[in-house]
């Protein structure tokens, strides 16, 4: 029996993400034409149409989503065989492709992988940002192998391992006229005083429910599309916001008028790993956690260290 080759898999699952034959290629580093000849081979070797073309579109047969969505398992399924086989060279010493969220990576990857490369100088990692729902979905589908993300998140079919808090923090502009930062109370906050991120940063959803905001009309309409656009309208008094100790300890904060206080204990979010559940790598997955664990709260002692007063 004639069985499709891995190549003919990849292509296919290329083809089916991006529904473009041209940008599908590139994405396999292949030429169209080749590229084409190898989904036609594909076709008739299951006797089957998996894509219905034209000149303009190219569109999935209901027949291809499901051949796709198999394809997706068996190319993980193969990808862990070698993961086994390499196992034997150790942990950490193949590839691995993880996703971290905005609010996540940017204060945690620039000096943990170089650490990590130190310590495991055969791992090769692939880094990918994005927010929690996209990188979700590329983890079920086999693109990513693991998440590095903000809890708590509703997330079906994973193991998730806690690694540690990250707590929030208040942010004013200095001189700020909106409250008194002093005499802060979640439940006196006036009108739209608020700036967060947009929706879809789960940093939204965690800082209204950690910093107990329950009164939707505190929030200001107009949101923010990244970390960096959220800083600079707080650092022109256009309201107050919650930011995380990653951030506060971050550079982000130099050269602006932002002061920062305390919130209440329980005021956190929760960073973790997720992978797929029943993942062949999870015992690995797991070491990769400790060591993240261990590198951030060291980092954080440093920083504990270096603020206090001498």
């Amino acid at each position: 029996m004639n069985l499709p080759t891995i190549k003919q898999l990849r292509y296919f699952i290329a083809l089916e993400k991006k529904q473009h034959f041209g940008k599908a290629a590139e994405s396999c580093f292949v030429s169209q034409s080749a590229f084409s000849v190898a989904i036609r081979e594909l076709e008739s070797l299951l006797g089957t149409q998996l894509v219905d073309r034209t000149n303009k579109t190219v569109t999935i047969t209901r027949v291809g989503k499901e051949i796709a969505s198999h394809a997706k398992r068996c190319l993980r399924d193969i990808e862990y065989l070698t993961a086994i086989a390499k196992s034997n060279d150790g942990p950490l010493s193949s590839r691995l492709t993880l996703g971290a969220i905005p609010t996540i990576a940017p204060f945690v990857l620039p000096d943990l992988v170089p650490q990590l490369r130190e310590v495991h100088p055969s791992l090769q990692l692939y880094l990918t940002e994005d927010t929690t729902l996209n990188l979700y979905a590329q983890l079920m589908d086999g693109d990513l192998d693991l998440l590095l993300i903000a809890l708590p998140y509703k997330l079906a079919g994973v193991e998730v391992m806690p690694l540690f808090r990250d707590n929030f923090v208040l942010a004013c502009q200095k001189n700020t006229k909106l409250i008194d930062p002093d005499h802060y109370h979640h439940s006196a906050l006036p009108t739209e005083s608020i700036i967060l991120l947009e929706d879809g940063h789960c940093l939204r959803d965690h800082a209204l429910s950690a910093c107990q905001i329950r009164n939707q009309d505190t929030v200001n309409r107009f949101a923010a599309s990244s970390l960096l656009t959220l800083i600079e309208m707080v650092n022109s008094d256009l309201g107050i916001t919650y930011l995380t100790e990653m951030t506060k300890n971050s550079n982000m904060l130099k050269h602006t008028d932002i002061n920062t206080w305390p919130l209440e204990e329980e005021s956190y979010r929760e960073i973790g790993l997720v992978w797929r559940k029943n993942s062949s790598q999870a015992e690995e997955f797991r070491l990769l956690g400790n060591f993240i664990r261990e590198h951030c709260q060291h980092a954080k002692s440093q920083t504990t260290e270096k603020n206090s007063p001498s």
